[in-house]
């Protein structure tokens, strides 16, 4: 029973100290992305927001530069511009990412 309680001891230490710290780097990081994201206006980078149709999308920001089909249950499609991406859940944009580095923020 004594080998039993040390391995058990060892294998939730190196859980904590093996995959503890690379969640946290991660944590930290995806805590930075958000915080760095440029901003949804003309200082930042302007981009549609939750909720438009996708023809409002094309009237204000204009054709994509690629629609990939939609995939999975509800329909998810992306359209990829210049410097973002529009996710849509069948036909209303439920985010838009721009990709991680982000270009300098003009001030």
């Amino acid at each position: 029973m004594g080998i039993l309680r040390v391995i058990v001891v060892l294998a939730a230490l190196a859980a904590v100290l093996g995959f503890g710290i690379p969640a946290a780097g991660a944590d930290t990081f995806l805590l930075k992305a958000i915080h760095q994201a440029p901003p949804n206006d003309a200082k930042g980078i302007p981009r549609p927001t939750r909720g438009m149709t996708m023809a409002q999308v094309l009237k204000r920001f204009g054709p994509p530069l690629r629609k990939l089909p939609a995939v999975g249950t509800p329909p998810i499609t992306r359209w990829k511009y210049k410097k973002y991406t529009v996710y849509f859940e069948d036909r209303y944009v439920i985010d838009s990412v721009v990709p991680y580095p982000y270009p300098p923020r003009r001030r």
